[in-house]
């Protein structure tokens, strides 16, 4: 199946989308996309539609049907939000050789370079509606991002890989164990929901029909704060303003405890760890050798361990902290002394 994957061809795909019931007329692009194939098809009406081949092995059908679903309350619920098309069976999901793949909407906008506090407040309340939805039902077959499956498995995958140089090993792997059990810590209280789970700008687009929040293929059982963050992943003051005024939108719709964003810096440390595991486990893939040249040299494996620690360094001395200008939802609850710390890292 991987080989197959890495060899699709436009004929394949072709035949993938007329078996599905729609009728292309043979224009075809690939878009960029490490982790799975995605192509614009234009079809004989006209549309253009996106058909998006999953990585096999990634995800189950059972993981793959679970996104289907979120998006299809996202929409029965007037949420803009890129939603699978069915096939002539009314299912949303087909397979050919083995590869699973569904076909969306082409949807017109860009993503933004910078946020308005007007879009910023449109967008807090569009995320406190998704996560509405998100927390109205459960995910069975969707990771729960937590310090083990976030961390500690990406890390071991590079230990028993062989990945991980020597004179980094031992070092690497005490900072990953500190992430995890940082963020294990301060989440124990904090209630967790389906989220978009990759929110960042990327994933957003505003065009002449507003704002759509694309490509759930990622959604997790996580804390709302990590939405959060990844849309506004700013650390100067700046950053912490803009968070604060998306939030305050957010509460109109939801609550949202700001000793949350306690989180972000922990969740920032995953995605280290996170994105050297997710490339290593894709090295096979003639593509992430061009995509990253650099991964797996000595060099590379030094900078990620100093970064990290230094990272956790920052954390640790800044301690459990709530952003300046932000209030904690229970007003018996004592503000911190040290408010001013942690955020301005």
């Amino acid at each position: 199946m991987s080989d197959f994957f890495f060899k699709l061809t436009p004929d394949w795909v072709l035949k993938a989308v007329e078996a599905g019931g729609f009728e292309p007329t043979g224009h075809i692009a690939p878009l960029t996309c490490l982790e799975n194939r995605v192509y614009d098809l234009r079809l004989e009406t006209g549309d253009h539609v996106v058909v998006k081949f999953y990585r096999p092995g990634r995800w189950s059908p059972d993981a793959i049907l679970e996104e289907h679903r979120f998006l299809a309350e996202l929409r029965e619920a007037e949420i803009p939000v890129c939603a699978p098309l069915s096939f002539s069976d009314g299912e949303t999901l087909h397979e050919v050789e083995g590869i699973h793949y569904a076909v969306w909407r082409r949807t017109g906008g860009r993503s933004p370079d910078e946020f308005t506090d007007e879009q910023l407040e449109v967008l807090g309340r569009l995320l406190a509606r998704i996560h509405n939805v998100g927390a109205a039902s459960e995910a069975e077959h969707r990771q729960r991002l937590d310090g083990s499956r976030a961390v500690l498995e990406p890390l071991a995958f590079l230990e028993e890989g062989g990945f991980l140089p020597p004179e980094c090993a031992r070092r690497y792997r005490a900072v990953v164990e500190e992430v995890a059990r940082l963020y294990d810590s301060w989440c124990e209280a904090v209630p967790l929901h389906r989220i978009h789970g990759d929110c960042h700008v990327g994933n957003l687009l505003h065009g002449d029909e507003g704002w759509f929040f694309l490509d759930f293929d990622d959604f997790v059982v996580g804390p709302a704060v990590h939405d959060v963050w990844m849309l506004l992943p700013g650390r100067d003051a700046e950053g912490a303003r803009q968070r604060s005024v998306l939030i305050d939108a957010y509460r109109q719709f939801r609550d949202f405890d700001a000793v949350w964003l306690r989180l972000v810096e922990p969740l920032r440390a995953f995605r280290f760890v996170f994105y050297a595991g997710w490339i290593a486990k894709r090295w096979q893939d003639p593509a992430f050798p061009d995509a990253f040249p650099h991964f797996g040299t000595r060099q590379y494996w030094e900078d990620e361990t100093r970064d990290l620690e230094e990272h956790v360094d920052r954390i640790l001395r800044g301690g459990d902290a709530v952003p300046a200008g932000m209030k904690r939802s229970d007003p018996e609850e004592p503000e911190l002394a040290n408010e001013d710390i942690f955020w301005d890292l």
